[in-house]
């Protein structure tokens, strides 16, 4: 069976931030403490470029079996890309975010600033109660 190709590493989250593109680095330092500030868990890298806060092992009904952050995010290109969000789950908050887009399992920003600060905190926190 494969290994998972994202798995927590020893990189530094700050030598990390500190590479961000400008444009970036402002939103992802500050969901990174916002991150930090709900879960009370340290930052971690995950693979190359995932922050993330918390382990979450599961396993598949085909025995595939492995282990992820929690919550994450990772500052890419196009936007600021948030994992373990539960979107489904917590749809409810979600539609009331503000400007944001959804991928398989994922929720993208543009910009912070496009946002609601607070409803933003209330999803990390559902999405880390799970």
């Amino acid at each position: 069976m494969a290994e998972n190709k994202t798995r927590a590493t020893a990189l530094s989250v700050a030598d990390y931030l500190a590479g961000v593109d400008d444009g970036r680095r402002a939103d992802a330092e500050t969901l990174c403490a916002a991150m930090a500030r709900v879960s009370s868990e340290p930052a971690t890298m995950w693979g190359p470029s995932i922050v993330g806060f918390g382990v979450n092992h599961y396993k598949y009904e085909s025995g595939r079996e492995g282990s992820i952050c929690k919550i994450g995010f990772s500052p890419r290109k196009a936007a600021l890309t948030l994992y373990g969000m539960g979107i489904e789950r917590n749809a409810g908050v979600v539609t009331r975010l503000g400007k944001h887009s959804t991928g398989k399992g994922c929720l993208y920003i543009k910009k912070l600033t496009d946002v609601d600060a607070g409803v933003l905190d209330e999803l990390i926190a559902a999405a880390w109660a799970g």
